[in-house]
């Protein structure tokens, strides 16, 4: 393959968006267009979400948006899940293109608290709910990338 197919082929690849959707902020994180590495993005307010994926969407190319699916421990849905849906049917009709799929996100948090920790990360940076929640939807992500074999 030459060099300009394979930059073609390259700018062909579709990225992978993950959200850890929440009531006062959503992480989001995303995949590299080889679709290998899951990094994490951002957070939003979950009312200005859909209008940055749709700015984000015009800059790269995305295929599919994983929303995390929070349960409870004897894995049923967790409370939040009623705002989770009405969330997704937005998705759904604002992307029609989009794959769309849930990945479980049970002990996320706690997992991001733990990396935070083992990696030495400061209390400061710690403490803050943003680095948590973009870090959940960077493991949620990554998850989702593990177990189809994406890497």
């Amino acid at each position: 393959m030459d060099s300009q197919k394979f930059i073609d082929y390259l700018c062909g690849m579709a990225r992978i968006m993950a959200i850890d959707y929440g009531t006062k902020r959503c992480g989001v994180a995303v995949t590299d267009p080889l679709q290998t590495c899951a990094f994490g993005l951002d957070t939003f307010a979950p009312e200005k979400l859909i209008s940055f994926i749709k700015s984000y969407t015009t800059l790269e190319k995305v295929s599919t948006l994983v929303v995390g699916e929070p349960k409870q421990r004897d894995n049923s849905p967790s409370e939040i899940e009623s705002k989770i849906a009405v969330f997704l049917t937005k998705l759904k009709r604002e992307f029609p293109t989009l794959d769309i799929v849930r990945y479980d996100e049970r002990f996320t948090s706690k997992m991001a608290q733990q990396v935070l920790i083992q990696t030495g990360a400061p209390k400061k940076v710690r403490q803050k709910k943003e680095v948590i929640d973009k870090l959940s939807a960077t493991l949620i992500l990554q998850g989702y990338l593990d177990q189809y074999q994406r890497i």
